[in-house]
């Protein structure tokens, strides 16, 4: 069984019109670090996906879908 775990972190970002600076400041977290996770340089762990949804104002599950192939 193969899992694919799609981030979708930037997409919210944008279509907030938030920036890496202000979505770095709001959440705490470095604006590589987010840029890493944008880009599927790095994979959050489940604190980091907890304060970039209080961030972006959306519950943690919005920010990411999980693909399962059999």
């Amino acid at each position: 069984m193969d899992v694919e775990i799609i981030f979708h972190i930037k997409e919210f970002r944008e279509e907030k019109k938030i920036t890496l600076r202000e979505l770095s400041e709001k959440s705490g977290i470095s604006k590589s670090e987010i840029s890493f996770i944008e880009n599927g340089q790095r994979d959050p762990t489940l604190h980091t996906m907890c304060l970039l949804s209080l961030a972006l104002g959306v519950p943690p599950a919005k920010l990411f879908t999980v693909n399962v192939k059999r």
